[in-house]
């Protein structure tokens, strides 16, 4: 495999032949994990330490493990990770702040002279670190205004209006996903052209140089994946693990409270769904995001996609 770059180089300060960033991406319940470990001992085997940073966004929160298959803390092979269990679930993640806390990291693994593995499949996020990714403005008073009106009359007359003002921006955004709408119509608002959170129309590298592997499956084979990594989130305990949280302020959350399989979970702990309805209702969920997490990271160019268990050391060779 010859050596991929994505992109154009970006800020020269961040260029050069020195450590290099890794990124492995694609949908929820391909191996991405295990191709991350397997990738940092290859590397490290060859004189080059690496560590690796988390681009999932609801592995942020501290005591969401079981939904969202978080790798213990005892089977990360001694490999030093990164920007997971760093928020309570009454915190907000908000991209902005993730996209400075990963470069940070990444910044400081550099200068140690390792590698960085970036791993996850929340493409915003993902999107955020890798190009030169610059968010629209803010407005406290312009956003509890909008929410308020989400609150009163739902996501549907919300996104009518922004379908309306900004149907480029509306086509990239679940019409139920209220949180996005509120976000779109508060950037309108504020006078930019489009809501901006999107992969940029022509990429610019963050960091070179970079690598992007991509893990797929086939669509039948990964539904079968996702159906049972959700009947095993039930089995393992989801719904005690949603209580706990409970009792830690979940529902005051903004964001992991609307956690696909903890939001069912959640309705099953409160009478709301049977459990049958809670699993279903996930499955579904599951592969309505796994559409949308493959349907991203396609348009990104020149990643390596690779089979679930491929070779890191065919991957690392890449780059030779």
């Amino acid at each position: 495999m010859r050596s991929v770059s994505v992109g154009a180089p970006g800020d020269r300060s961040e260029s050069g032949t020195g450590p290099r960033l890794w990124v492995i991406v694609g949908a929820t319940g391909t191996g991405k994990t295990a191709l991350s470990l397997d990738l940092a001992e290859t590397i490290a085997a060859r004189g080059r330490p690496t560590e690796i940073v988390n681009a999932d966004a609801m592995q942020l929160y501290r005591g969401m493990d079981i939904g969202t298959a978080k790798l213990p803390s005892g089977e990360r092979r001694g490999i030093r990770h990164h920007l997971f269990d760093v928020l309570d679930v009454t915190d907000d993640a908000a991209v902005a702040w993730y996209q400075d806390a990963a470069r940070t990291a990444i910044r400081e693994i550099h200068a140690r002279g390792a590698d960085a593995v970036l791993v996850g499949g929340s493409g915003l996020y993902v999107s955020s670190v890798l190009y030169d990714f610059r968010f629209p403005p803010r407005d406290e008073a312009v956003r509890a205004r909008l929410e308020a009106e989400l609150g009163a009359d739902g996501p549907g007359a919300l996104f009518a209006r922004l379908r309306a003002q900004d149907p480029a921006t509306a086509e990239r955004i679940d019409p139920r996903n209220g949180r996005r709408i509120v976000r779109a119509l508060e950037v309108l608002e504020l006078g930019e052209r489009t809501h901006g959170a999107a992969l940029p129309e022509a990429p610019v590298l963050w960091h070179e140089p970079t690598t992007v592997i991509g893990v797929s499956v086939p669509r039948d084979e990964l539904v079968a994946r996702l159906d049972e990594r959700v009947d095993g989130m039930w089995r393992d305990g989801l719904v005690a693990e949603v209580a706990a949280l409970r009792e830690r302020g979940l529902e005051r959350g903004v964001t992991a409270r609307r956690a696909i399989g903890y939001a069912q979970a959640l309705a099953q702990i409160t009478g709301e769904m049977t459990e049958a309805d809670a699993i279903a209702e996930t499955k579904a969920l599951t592969r309505r995001y796994a559409r949308r997490q493959v349907s991203w990271f396609k348009r990104y160019e020149g990643v390596q996609w690779v089979a679930p268990g491929a070779a890191a050391a065919s991957l690392a060779d890449s780059t030779a």
